[in-house]
């Protein structure tokens, strides 16, 4: 490999160094390509009846390998042309941060695609999507954060390359010196944010497509990202939070175990009511509804008012949006059921009769006797 090299620069003695450093180049760049356009369709060719994940690998890492190559064939270039000493230091050193690249582009690649895979096997849609919920919510998280570390190291390595900033790059590995306490109190609130969303996705107080209730307002968990949380609410409304609010704030998770829940509702019924058929009728209602789990359906007169009692009855179903429903459509037929059954027994203002028909009679004497005299 030596002699063919000797034999082409003494072949090209007679042309100017930068003309045959620029073709080298330019020829080491075009047969890159070449290779890259070759091999990528090999590779195709030959995962094309393997799993998702290999198809995905050699699909996505098109332009990696691309990078990988025209890095490899411009390094032999660079060897091969009349460069100066500066002018091969300059383009090694770009080779170099090249290579560098490659390597964390592949890793983030390769990492993507395996998470892809990995969460393809557990469906949000399901009925009970527990589970589904756990894996994809701790996975979600830690590629983010994986995504981020990689990005850093590969910078920092990027920047060790660099005499001038080695000290820079060292900082940000080991987080030492005073550029790396400069650097960590300005990114205090990223930090923050990034040991929060480890914190979640150990502990996972919430996870993807949770139903929860934040500052006052009921919405499902949409998106989880490295630093913060988009919650969408159930007016179709975002609200973004930071990942250390559910860290450092209370809220209600209601879907934190299991997504069945138990529904409330409140009516208000005169005394007259009998508590029996409105307990039979709701009984009904519930056996008839699409979206009772057949699990809790009860009916208790839970205190008294000056003029009403107050009833509250409990029904149960297999999420918080399909709870919302029975409690409307309970509420719904249950005070047809009343005003239909029993109008009387609806809330009302009682006087008494009696009382007034007496002060009547006083006021009727009290005025022949004022006539008399």
């Amino acid at each position: 490999m030596t002699r063919l090299i000797d034999e082409f620069r003494a072949e090209t003695a007679w042309l100017p160094a930068w003309m045959v450093s620029l073709g080298v180049l330019a020829a080491a760049f075009f047969i890159g390509l070449l290779i890259h356009r070759t091999a990528f369709r090999f590779f195709t060719k030959v995962v094309e009846k393997r799993d998702l994940f290999w198809r995905s690998l050699v699909s996505r890492g098109r332009r990696p390998l691309r990078l990988a190559i025209l890095t490899w064939t411009l390094s032999f270039g660079a060897s091969v042309a009349p460069l100066t000493s500066d002018q091969a230091s300059v383009i090694r050193h770009v080779l170099l941060l090249g290579f560098i690249l490659v390597v964390g582009w592949g890793a983030r690649t390769t990492l993507h695609i395996w998470m892809t895979v990995y969460l393809r096997r557990f469906k949000l849609d399901a009925e009970d999507n527990l589970l589904a919920r756990t894996h994809v919510t701790q996975s979600r998280i830690l590629e983010r954060i994986a995504h981020v570390l990689i990005i850093g190291v590969t910078i920092a390595i990027m920047l060790l390359t660099f005499p001038a900033v080695q000290q820079y790059g060292v900082s940000l590995l080991a987080s030492a010196g005073v550029a790396g306490i400069v650097l960590g109190l300005a990114l205090q609130p990223v930090l923050k944010n990034v040991f929060a969303g480890i914190q979640l996705a150990i502990t996972q107080p919430i996870r993807i497509d949770d139903a929860l209730i934040v500052e006052g307002e009921w919405g499902n968990v949409e998106e989880i990202t490295s630093t913060y949380v988009v919650v969408k609410l159930w007016d179709w409304r975002r609200m973004i939070l930071p990942l250390s609010y559910f860290i450092e704030q209370p809220f209600q998770n209601w879907t934190r175990e299991s997504a069945s829940l138990i529904g409330t509702v409140m009516i208000y019924l005169d005394y007259s009511v009998p508590i029996p058929a409105i307990r039979h009728k709701v009984e009904e209602i519930a056996a008839g509804s699409a979206l009772w789990d057949k699990r809790v359906v009860a009916v208790q007169v839970t205190d008294f008012r000056e003029t009403t009692m107050e009833v509250r009855i409990l029904a149960s179903a297999t999420s918080a949006p399909r709870v919302f429903d029975l409690r409307c459509e309970i509420r719904e037929k249950l005070i047809e059921f009343v005003q239909r059954q029993y109008p009387a027994s609806l809330p009302r203002v009682r006087t008494e009769a009696g009382a007034s028909a007496n002060d009547a009679v006083v006021t009727e004497v009290l005025r022949h006797a004022a006539v008399q005299n």
